[in-house]
């Protein structure tokens, strides 16, 4: 057998040609190089298949996790279409719509606050599979309601399931994510309620033509199908890592964390970080400050964190967009679209200008990072909702004003969906310690929840007093609003850890805005 090397002084064993091949001498048979090539090459082909599994599993968990939001965005779609033929067959008034259009989101309210405390004591999978449950059953009594009464018997229950879901799913989400890919898998729901909305929209154009009091039934009862998805997606997802720890179940999440992460190292770094977090699980509980107590009476770090979740939460509804989504016929309506089909078509294009631009967030929330989303969707909706001011008020019902509203509506929907959209709920989820998580989000999703309520409780009886066009104006003036508060209370959060982004609250420099890196967090564990 050849050698390869050059000879060093050693007093090794003699080779087969009497040259020393001692542990000093670089002579090393060929065969044995060879061999650690092949193994180097087998460990590299093991990794990137574990990749690639681990990859797909984590994929599927938030594909899982994300159905319900798939009955919130149906639900509001399809209300969009199916309150024009409600109201031509059960005969309800201007403000009985708007009371069962806006009263799901009111009541969802409920949902969020129950869900943060049912998660913590059955956790995030089954506070899923209670919201599918829930929601489900609302939607059936809507689909068989014979009068006013009973719809909002339905509308009830489906807010209340709604609440659970739209909570529940983004806190599972990023318990469950490796820290390189959590923000665009944090942003799911938020794509499953845009396909929601869509098939919504979908839904009202395809049964538009059927009898007035058979197309409504049969638009709301379509959105019964996902459930059949939710209880299949119970025997895939697991439970969520954090949740098992804070109830003391470490060795099942070590199991469920490396089945998520690459990396077995990052697996115990992760562990050690949910442990610390979690505090310790003997500790008597007695001398804790029970979670609702600590969110009233906050302290600074906290309290930071709730201004920051619970702001960005209140200004994704009330810049309008489910005003917006609920009302568009009535807005294409007020532009000059006339007929029942064709207001619903210009709806269809909505929801799909809606659905698309999520795409554009999941690519780049990773990459460009939480704040620069905010800004490009902030002001591009501020100028966009202006120019639907413009139209509806200036230009009247022509071709170039029915062109420039639905242009503006759909810019609006886009911009909200490449950024406060999905980026509101990723940042909810992520800026809270573990202990809080929970309950802090579900207040945040109360935030949201009553907002929305308020906005499109209100839209026609605003509309009516300073025209709808006033509306939007107002809406614009919100959305710049909102520009300044992500400027000053939103930080970057891309690329930490949530242990980390813990830590990062308790600087207020880093909380007011500025650009904090990992190094600057690293520094404030060492004073920790």
């Amino acid at each position: 057998m050849a050698l390869v090397g050059v000879q060093e002084n050693g007093n090794g064993e003699m080779g087969f040609s009497g040259i020393p091949l001692g542990t000093k001498n670089k002579y090393r048979r060929m065969d044995s190089e060879l061999s650690e090539a092949s193994d180097d090459a087998s460990h590299h082909r093991h990794q990137e298949g574990r990749s690639k599994n681990t990859r797909k599993y984590v994929f599927a968990c938030a594909v899982f996790a994300s159905l319900n939001s798939v009955l919130l965005g149906y639900d509001v779609g399809v209300m969009s279409g199916a309150i024009i033929f409600i109201q031509e067959d059960l005969k309800i008034t201007e403000v009985q719509e708007e009371v069962l259009v806006g009263i799901l989101s009111i009541v969802s309210l409920f949902g969020s606050l129950a869900g943060g405390r049912t998660s913590d004591v059955i956790g995030r999978k089954w506070t899923m599979a209670l919201a599918a449950v829930v929601f489900q059953a609302g939607a059936a009594v809507m689909t068989l309601a014979h009068s006013f009464e009973v719809l909002m018997i339905g509308r009830l229950l489906a807010g209340i399931g709604i609440g659970f879901g739209v909570m529940i799913a983004p806190v599972y989400i990023v318990e469950i994510s490796p820290t390189v890919a959590r923000g665009a898998l944090t942003s799911f729901p938020e794509i499953f309620i845009n396909i929601g909305i869509l098939l919504g929209y979908v839904s009202n154009y395809v049964f538009s033509g059927l009898p007035a009091h058979i197309n409504w039934r049969i638009m709301l009862g379509v959105g019964i199908l996902p459930s059949v998805f939710i209880g299949l997606a119970l025997f895939v997802i697991p439970e969520s890592p954090r949740w098992l720890v804070m109830q003391n179940r470490v060795d099942e999440a070590r199991l469920v964390l490396l089945k998520t992460n690459e990396d077995e190292r990052e697996v115990k770094e992760r562990l050690a970080e949910i442990q610390l977090a979690a505090g310790n699980p003997n500790a008597d509980k007695s001398e804790e400050k029970a979670v609702w107590r600590e969110l009233l009476s906050p302290s600074p770090s906290l309290r930071r964190m709730l201004v920051t979740g619970f702001g960005i939460q209140c200004f994704q509804q009330i810049t309008g967009i489910d005003a917006t989504v609920y009302y568009s016929p009535e807005i294409f309506k007020e532009a000059g679209v006339k007929g029942n089909s064709n207001l619903l078509a210009a709806t269809v294009a909505v929801g799909v200008s809606k659905t698309v631009f999520i795409l554009v967030a999941i690519i780049s929330i990773d990459k460009l990072g939480r704040k620069p989303l905010l800004y490009v969707s902030t002001i591009g909706m501020t100028i966009c909702l202006f120019c639907l001011g413009i139209s509806l008020s200036l230009l009247g019902k022509g071709q170039i004003g029915v062109a420039l509203s639905v242009l503006s509506v759909c810019g609006n929907v886009a911009f909200f969906s490449v950024g406060i959209g999905p980026v509101c709920w990723v940042l909810t989820s992520e800026i809270f310690p573990l202990r809080l998580r929970a309950q802090a989000s579900a207040l945040g999703a109360v935030g949201n929840r009553v907002c929305s309520g308020l906005v499109a409780m209100s839209f026609l009886s605003v509309s009516n007093a300073i025209t709808v066009a006033g509306t939007f104006f107002t809406f614009s003036a919100v959305s710049a609003l909102s520009v300044l508060f992500v400027y000053k209370f939103v930080p970057e959060t891309k690329g930490k850890s949530l242990e980390q982004i813990e830590l990062l609250f308790q600087n207020e420099h880093g909380w007011q805005g500025s650009e904090v890196e990992l190094e600057d967090v690293e520094h404030l564990v060492q004073k920790e």
